[in-house]
């Protein structure tokens, strides 16, 4: 979108010069003096958020390219279409072939329904026809009721047409749901078809004589575009009236700009101010700094929406001019100066531990001690469990009132609920509703989940890890509240202790409410503290304790203790976005081979990873005696941030000082580049387990030999990372390669683990989940930073769907597979999988897995990781392209 400008000066300055630095001329403002600031206060806030609508990029042209789509099926999959469901996977399998599916053309997801929605695949996991054809034949009707339409198109909107799921929305790619169902809707389908049309999706309802009409014109781009057949054994006759509305399709404007209410903000800003810092302005910067001040108060600073601060470092040479560098910099002591740029090792160390001590000064993390408590993020986690089956229409009321009762909206309180029994599902997040309506909506709509054992414990872990976080809408960073409500009808099967003291570490409060059925000592464990575990004789008796619970959610004070992050060995500071800004004019031709070089080492030195918390930008300017020295002063973090080298090819001396500066803002400095052969002290080990109905009876067996394996690794966050996924038709993740740091843990969750059942057995999808879902940052591989990545998968019978490409690409990914099946496998299958033939081990039954359990400790020990899938080894070679996080370098 650009950088746009705005130009404050006095009546010192030059006004055409103004202008021309602006971004139109109306955006150079002046005033008499800096005092005087204070009178265009108003006129620059209201010139800064109209752009947000000018600069907003979501708005395509009123035609767009239509060889370019993000289709999205949403099945209804409820009890009511399970005869009609063969006819409606083979309508969608023939509308797929007439696409263009690629990464660069159209997309393809799919999406199953009934009383919740569950993704098959996004818009991004498949990139060929050949792979979304070959998923979309092993689809399986899911079951379920009621049937809740509303919800899952909710869900689409903010889970499937985002842009981390595939979508191009914001790129102007027109976005098109094609929606099958085959009855009324369970809950209300107003609200959230008409966000899905405020949003620019283009969707087509297709339903069959047991459909509500109307309500399927509603939820249409238009009523027209409401298709109706029988059965959906009759699909094929609006195939040829749907593959024309997918040619002509057009995208209008209007729809993808986003609606300013008080309810939504518009979207965040990175706000820089350059302030004039020269002796001009001395005694005017109290009434600059004053001014920044203010305006700094109106923007709603937060890791994702505004952003500003920039910290400067020069380096220069004995050419240039130092005041002008200590001026650019963040302050004097960053301008740092060497004789030449071949001697900038020698500043490297001096570098390095400026950018440092920036870590700490500038860490938003620690609230002040008292908060707003009119703003809280609460969570409720209820027991689903079929204990608590006759209870639940009563814990789904009081959550009801209790909720009736908050502020909810995006800037004030949000909501989540999450139920579990054997294990945890999230209903919707803190950041899924921005409204009350919708929050209580989706309460009503809730269904009993039922299952067994309840696992309290593996739900409290659940909900740190992957509820009360940044991307899940937590702002516990930010110093809001952050409460957990549990709704507990038995005592659990599986720990509490650790789970429930790493939520009071990181400073969540929870209130356990029990019935006579719960553990009352285990509830007191899991409270904030002993009296905050209230109890009922039965759920239908939860609302006397309304009032208490209004009571404590209303005076809760969060402590800034828990909210400092530990720096341990074990945890790094997060890392920051590097810039090298190189002079490329032509008085630097004969020594830029030598900049080159220094940069490279400086990467080398780097733990370059696209996924942490980024800070700022600290500057340093590296200078050669042609280089003005003040120059190079004022443009860097601080004076000393100003190297200068006699010439280029003296770079080398000023490489230290420069690698301790940086070293500081990026600690964790691990190598992530792999040698040949690779510390097998750290790896990251997933079992895929075979939950499918032929393996019931062995289960038991495979769990056993899953805890022997764990416990002779080294499990720790910065050693041996362990992650388990079940799969049948299709996978389910039991718990993630960053989700436990504890061998105990671990061992623990396994020691819980249920046999899931299910048929058929998709093996293919589930290598295909695993790459694309577990062997990836976000949940914990260390991949890129060359740590072995091994997949152990227990097998007990053959693939209903082909193993081909997924085995292939994991391979290529460069992850190490080992096959373990018995007689009930395919051999070759198996073979085809493994990292090599001789890696396919066999067992007769899954109760001779001890047989094998040497042969695989073996390889655990031995596995060598090669280079080349793992992302570049850079050696001292020049690197003659830029290095980008997100794509491998270029090494010649």
């Amino acid at each position: 979108m650009g950088v746009l400008m705005f130009a404050v000066g006095t009546r010192g300055s030059d006004l055409r010069e103004l202008q021309k630095i602006s971004h139109d001329s109306r955006s150079a403002i002046t005033v008499p003096d800096f005092t005087d600031l204070a009178g265009v206060q108003e006129q620059l806030q209201s010139s800064v958020e109209a752009v947000v609508v000018d600069v907003t990029p979501e708005t395509p042209t009123e035609t767009v390219d239509t060889g370019k789509k993000d289709v999205v099926f949403l099945l209804d999959g409820s009890d009511g279409t399970r005869n009609g469901f063969p006819a409606m996977r083979d309508f969608v399998e023939r509308v797929v072939e007439k696409l263009n599916v690629g990464p660069n053309n159209d997309r393809v997801s799919v999406v199953q329904y009934s009383r919740d929605p569950e993704v098959n695949f996004y818009l991004n996991t498949y990139t060929t026809k050949e792979d979304v054809v070959d998923s979309v034949r092993g689809l399986n009707h899911r079951g379920g009721s009621p049937l809740n339409t509303g919800a899952a198109l909710r869900y689409v909107r903010d889970n499937v047409f985002t842009n981390s799921s595939g979508s191009r929305r914001l790129q102007g790619v027109p976005q098109m749901l094609i929606l099958l169902n085959g009855g009324k809707s369970f809950d209300n389908v107003d609200t959230p078809a008409s966000a899905l049309k405020q949003q620019g999706i283009f969707v087509i309802g297709i339903g069959t004589r047991n459909s509500d009409r109307s309500e399927l014109q509603k939820i249409s781009h238009e009523p027209s575009y409401a298709l109706s057949v029988p059965e959906f054994t009759d699909l094929p006759g609006v195939q040829e009236q749907l593959s024309t509305v997918l040619s002509t399709v057009r995208v209008r404007d209007t729809p993808m700009t986003p609606t300013v209410t008080a309810e939504r903000k518009p979207p965040g800003k990175d706000v820089v101010f350059l302030l004039d810092g020269s002796d001009g302005t001395r005694r005017g910067f109290p009434a600059m700094r004053d001014f920044v001040q203010k305006a700094v108060e109106k923007l709603s600073v937060d890791d994702n929406k505004d952003r500003m601060g920039v910290l400067m470092f020069a380096v220069g040479t004995r050419g240039s001019d130092l005041r002008e560098l200590q001026k650019i910099s963040h302050d004097s002591r960053s301008a740092i100066t060497v004789p030449d740029f071949t001697d900038l090792a020698g500043v490297q160390e001096q570098l390095q531990s400026s950018v440092e001590a920036v870590v700490v000064d500038v860490t938003p993390e620690t609230p002040t001690e008292t908060v707003d408590t009119g703003k809280k993020d609460v969570v409720f986690l209820l027991d689903g469990s079929d204990g608590t089956r006759n209870g639940f229409p009563a814990m789904r009321d009081f959550v009801e009132r209790v909720v009736e009762k908050l502020n909810v909206g995006p800037n004030n309180d949000r909501v989540s609920v999450v139920q579990y029994s054997r294990d945890p599902e999230v209903n919707f997040y803190l950041n899924t509703y921005t409204t009350k309506e919708d929050v209580v909506d989706s309460v009503r709509g809730l269904n009993h989940r039922g299952g067994s054992p309840l696992n309290t414990g593996a739900a409290l872990r659940y909900v740190r890890d992957n509820v009360f976080t940044n991307s899940s809408g937590s702002r516990r960073l930010q110093g809001v509240p952050q409460m957990l409500i549990l709704l507990n009808g038995g005592k659990s099967f599986d720990n509490v202790d650790t789970p429930a003291s790493a939520l009071k570490q990181q400073g969540i409060f929870v209130i356990g409410i029990g019935t006579r059925n719960s553990d009352r000592s285990e509830l007191q464990k899991i409270s904030h503290e002993p009296s905050y575990a209230l109890s009922v004789p039965e759920f239908t008796d939860l609302p006397g304790v309304q009032e208490q619970l209004s009571t404590v959610l209303s005076t809760v004070r969060v402590r800034d203790t828990p909210m400092t992050p530990t720096v341990t060995a074990e945890r790094k500071p997060p890392g920051k976005d590097v810039v090298f800004l190189l002079d490329g004019s032509d008085g630097t031709r004969r020594g830029f081979p030598a900049m080159r070089d220094f940069v490279q080492k400086a990467v080398e030195k780097l733990s370059v990873d696209d996924n942490k918390d980024r800070i700022g930008v600290l500057m340093f300017a590296v200078g050669t005696r042609g280089s003005d020295l003040r120059e190079l002063q004022k443009i860097s973090h601080d004076s000393r941030s100003a190297i200068t080298v006699p010439d280029f090819t003296d770079l080398a001396g000023v490489q230290e000082q420069l690698q301790s500066s940086v070293e500081a803002v990026v600690v964790d400095v691990t190598p992530e580049t792999p040698t040949e052969t690779v510390d097998t002290g750290k790896k990251d080990v997933v079992f895929l387990l075979d939950g499918s109905d032929g393996t019931r009876n062995g289960f038991p067996a495979m769990r056993d030999f899953v805890e022997r394996v764990v416990e002779k690794l080294n499990v720790g966050p910065n050693n041996d990372r362990v992650s388990v996924v079940q799969y049948s038709r299709d996978p389910e993740v039991n718990f993630y390669l960053n989700t436990y740091t504890t061998k105990e843990d671990v061992v623990d969750s396994v020691r819980g683990l249920n046999h899931r059942g299910g048929s058929p057995l998709n093996t293919g999808a589930a290598l295909r989940y695993v790459r694309d879902n577990v062997f990836t940052n976000s949940s914990g591989s260390r991949r890129l930073q060359g740590v072995p990545q091994m997949l152990i998968l227990l097998n007990g019978g053959k693939s209903f769907d082909n193993v081909d490409t997924p085995a292939s690409a994991l391979k290529q990914q460069g992850i190490f597979v080992i096959g373990i099946g018995s007689r009930n496998s395919d051999r070759s299958e198996l073979q085809k999988i493994s990292h090599e033939p001789s890696y396919a081990l066999s067992v007769p039954e899954f109760t001779d897995l001890p047989g094998v359990q040497e042969q695989l400790s073996t390889v655990l020990s031995t596995v060598r990781v090669r280079g080349t899938p793992m992302t570049p080894t850079v050696t001292g070679k020049k690197v003659t392209d830029f290095y980008t996080p997100m794509s491998q370098q270029h090494v010649h």
